[in-house]
């Protein structure tokens, strides 16, 4: 079979490369027990272009047919293995950092369009500095983005220096400092081709995902557009001009925005695919596989696959299950009180934790959004209170 490099790894993913007769060789940091007979070669650093193409260099791989990354840490090494190595896809170096780097991501953009103030910070910058320039409450995050790991909401000097541990060195662009934004947190997922939007879906938030990321459960639905028309409007206008002005490639692409009384704050975006379980959401609400999409874009194709704007029959959310704060909870504890469309969990104590403290996921539905928005917010509280 054909080799298709991959940065990064993810079940789903693999198991879409293999449908299509693709054998995956995948680049990895951190090597787990899922790539146990797969092909792949360990880097120490996943966004050192140098170190990526040296391991693909040294593993001849001559069938060859393209690069493709599964998180935004990989897309300036795919864009660079692609020049090299002469496979189709984008090639284009220099734009990326526009998708990658949060300051040059909203400095690029015009005035015009609503957004955090952003500044890059070191450990010369003083707290005061940043509270005459964004307000008494900023937030603090790695410049090239973490999902949200390493982000900090902070409000005091003593928040702004415990902010400030986790990034060792003395970069002046490793981290940067934005205004605060309030406000639900709203995302949309879609195809960019030949300068312009090809399709596009609206996913909610159950709550932040920094809020997930400090103990939270990660949960979100798709959105209603007969429901939220003037929501829907508002982002397909903000998401043409945002990936316009920045010169997006042909990309599956995710763009997150918070939702104010003035319309919609742009919060940031990147041009791959979206995380967690909204592929599989968003091809069980409207038939779109963003899957098979990125395999035919990292093949040179082009987007050959039927893109439907029909209004769903049922709309679909996920949950990233943990450990509850308290007690101890059974799949079957949850089955007694859900139906799911689809449940995975684990209650073993030595269950490695994935993403957002992972330990399941739940895919649900209904005919009615708001019907499954509370659901979710059911399903929550069960899995956070125990």
């Amino acid at each position: 079979m054909p080799t298709m490099i991959v940065i990064g790894y993810r079940d789903d993913l693999d198991r879409a490369l293999r449908r299509r007769g693709l054998d995956p060789f995948y680049i990895v940091q951190q090597p787990t027990s899922s790539l146990s007979g797969l092909r792949f070669i360990r880097v120490s650093d996943i966004e050192n272009a140098q170190e990526i193409l040296r391991a693909v260099l040294c593993a001849r791989l001559h069938d060859a047919v393209g690069v493709l990354t599964v998180h935004e840490m990989g897309v300036f090494g795919a864009t660079c293995l692609r020049q090299q190595l002469h496979l189709p896809g984008n090639t284009d170096s220099r734009t990326v950092p526009y998708f990658r780097d949060k300051y040059l991501q909203k400095s690029g953009l015009p005035s015009d369009i609503a957004r955090a103030r952003c500044r890059y910070v070191s450990r010369d910058t003083e707290f005061g500095d940043l509270v005459d320039d964004l307000g008494d409450t900023f937030v603090v995050k790695p410049a090239t983005g973490a999902g949200s790991l390493r982000t900090s909401v902070v409000r005091s000097p003593e928040e702004y220096a415990r902010a400030l541990e986790p990034f060792p060195g003395d970069s002046d662009v490793a981290v940067v400092a934005e205004s605060f934004n309030a406000g639900p947190e709203v995302y949309v997922d879609g195809i960019w081709e030949n300068g312009g939007l090809r399709w596009s879906s609206m996913t909610r938030y159950h709550d932040s995902p920094l809020s997930a990321a400090q103990g939270g459960v990660l949960a979100a639905h798709i959105l209603d557009k007969k429901r939220h028309g003037t929501l829907f409007s508002q982002a397909e206008t903000l998401t043409r001009r945002v990936l316009g002005h920045l010169g997006a490639p042909a990309c599956v692409f995710h763009l997150e925005a918070f939702v104010q009384e003035s319309g919609l704050t742009f919060g940031e975006c990147a041009i791959r695919l979206p995380g967690a379980l909204s592929p599989q959401i968003n091809q069980l609400t409207f038939g779109v596989d963003l899957f098979d999409v990125e395999i035919d874009l990292a093949l040179g194709e082009g987007v050959a696959h039927t893109l439907s704007d029909r209004t769903p029959d049922r709309f679909h959310g996920y949950l990233l299950l943990r450990r509850p704060r308290r007690g101890k909870l059974t799949q079957e504890d949850f089955e007694r009180s859900f139906l799911f469309d689809e449940i995975e969990y684990s209650s073993a104590p030595d269950t490695p934790l994935g993403p957002y403290g992972k330990v399941g996921h739940a895919i649900v539905s209904d005919h009615d959004e708001l019907k499954l928005r509370q659901t979710i917010e059911e399903i929550v509280h069960f899995n956070e209170s125990g």
